[in-house]
């Protein structure tokens, strides 16, 4: 056990030991409360290990459409969003689960919404202009988009306190540890600050941003392109940042965003997470981010309301084939097979899917799509009857992290609930299975009970809120094992994610996050705004 781990009084080890102990006696450890009830909640894995057997109806009908958009995530959302904008609305979403959203979706509860995934949007930078055009539709950029620091709608903007960290037994305000350092660890603070000051205006010798957002939109430049070779932990030491918080802030960012620790994530991507965010607010400070109680799931019903009715779910695409003149997908609906002909296909769902559906799959784009791994995942919302004992420091925050733990933390779903505050409230926990190898956490995720994980949810918490088991009257968990794409070395600019991102065919266009080589927000909204403005033209001239 590192000295980490030590001060957080709660490490990996400890979490797993809890997790397996409660597994094997299937219950709360003797003498403690009973757990709270819940469920155990995920995508639709049954349906899509069907994808596996291949064991499907032939198809007892044909429909027609002009644009399919297979995957009602993010990107295949902004495909519609971008398509009924241009005026086209001879299209049709299809996603196997049972609502849209993807990894942004939310649930809710008599008291409030609470997300199940993704759940803030920083402040959009100029080169994140679809953002900004949506935001603006929305209401809650006001005045023209384009501005250098648009006025945003106070509702979205994250109250303060927006977040605070757990250490040495105390609360202290933001994310960067600042309490008991020393000079030499305060001055390398400084400097790491500084340099992605710097890097955050910095231009390669193509005149772009080297680090931008949307991520297509970066320089070219080979000596930045150049740290995909190595990873984000690799560069901090080589540039003598060494601090133990610095490491930390970097595994850190490096878990929340790509589901990855450092030492696993390309330098490239881990300095983009720092530096590409650059937007700023007239009312707002540049850190601010815009979120709900419901995490980013408005933003999906944004994008989803230009798609009206044209949004079918519990539909699974099992079958693609491309034709001269059109490109027929079969589709599960229920028990039975609907074979759709369509003049164009956007291919929005997760990249790996798309070789075990499509036969005729160029082989190039075959070992792209196929290259990646993706991080497995585990959320759990708890449903607390009242506000839970507070430790010293820092008071309560949106986003609450605790230094060197096994789950990244807690947002609290009524923290924008400025004008009441009800008795009680839910915490959304998150945690990336980054310290095993990912065919082994999605193993975790599904052999495992809800029990077991409930326990070491429960334990890991009570560390800093003692009365929160007595307190919590559900405890849900979403299990999602192939959560994001890993932006290992080597994956962002050695040629297999490019494949993908260049991909050109008559009627099949892709579009998903993967094409930018992790999730964010930005990137799949990108993908599908860029597919939809490429088959528009396509169908445009028919």
């Amino acid at each position: 056990m590192d000295s980490g781990d030590a001060e957080a009084g709660f490490s990996r080890r400890d979490f797993l030991c809890t997790v397996g102990a409660a597994a094997l006696a299937g219950c709360a450890p003797a003498g403690r409360p009973a757990l709270p009830p819940g469920e155990l909640l995920g995508f639709n894995q049954a349906l899509g290990h069907r994808l596996r057997d291949s064991n499907f109806p032939a198809p007892g009908e044909v429909r027609k459409t002009g644009v399919l958009i297979v995957g009602g995530g993010i990107s295949g959302l902004s495909a519609a969003w971008s398509l009924a904008k241009s005026g086209f609305d001879d299209f049709l979403v299809v996603d196997m689960e049972t609502e849209a959203g993807g990894n942004s979706r939310a649930g809710q509860s008599s008291l409030v919404a609470y997300p199940w995934g993704a759940h803030y949007l920083p402040l959009p930078s100029r080169e994140s202009v679809h953002v900004r055009e949506l935001l603006a539709e929305l209401g809650v950029l006001q005045g023209d988009p384009h501005a250098p620091q648009p006025t945003y709608d106070e509702r979205y903007l994250c109250a303060t306190p927006q977040e605070r960290i757990y250490r040495n037994s105390l609360w202290d305000e933001g994310l960067l540890p600042q309490r008991g350092l020393d000079a030499e660890e305060r001055a390398q603070q400084r400097r790491f600050h500084e340099r992605i000051d710097v890097l955050k205006q910095a231009r390669g010798r193509d005149g772009r941003r080297l680090f931008a957002i949307p991520m297509a939109l970066s320089s070219r430049d080979r000596e930045w392109l150049a740290l995909d070779r190595i990873s984000f932990a690799q560069w901090l030491r080589d540039n003598g940042f060494t601090a133990p918080t610095l490491s930390w802030l970097a595994n850190y960012a490096c878990r929340d965003d790509y589901g990855t620790a450092s030492d696993q994530v390309s330098a490239w991507a881990g300095l983009h997470y720092f530096a590409c965010r650059n937007g700023e607010a007239a009312n707002a400070s540049s850190d601010t981010v815009l979120t709900a109680p419901e995490g980013n799931a408005w933003l999906v019903r944004g994008l989803a309301k230009r798609a009206g009715s044209r949004v079918l779910t519990g539909a699974l695409a099992w079958h693609v084939e491309e034709q001269k003149s059109s490109v027929m997908v079969d589709v599960l609906v229920g028990e039975k097979t609907v074979r759709y002909q369509a003049s164009q296909l956007i291919w929005a769902a997760p990249a790996f899917v798309l070789p075990r559906v499509w036969p005729g799959i160029p082989g190039d784009l075959r070992s792209a799509a196929l290259a990646g791994d993706y991080a497995p995942w585990l959320t759990a919302n708890l449903h607390l009857s009242a506000w839970p004992e507070e430790r010293y420091g820092a008071p309560p925050a949106w986003d609450n992290v605790f230094y060197d733990s096994p789950g990244l933390g807690y947002v609290t779903a009524t923290h924008q609930l400025i004008r009441r505050r009800p008795a009680g409230t839910v915490f959304t926990y998150y945690r990336s299975l980054h310290d095993v190898a990912p065919a082994e956490g999605r193993r975790l995720l599904m052999e495992t009970p809800r029990e077991a994980w409930a326990e070491g949810i429960l334990a890991e918490l009570e560390r800093v809120h003692p009365d929160i088991r007595r307190l919590t009257t559900r405890l849900d968990i979403f299990r999602n094992g192939h959560a994001m794409r890993r932006p290992v070395p080597g994956s962002l600019f050695s040629g297999q994610r490019e494949i993908m991102a260049s991909f050109q065919s008559p009627r099949i266009t892709l579009a998903h996050a993967d094409l930018s080589g992790f999730s964010l927000f930005e990137e799949a909204q990108y993908r599908g705004v860029l597919a939809a403005e490429r088959v528009f033209g396509k169908v445009a001239r028919r």
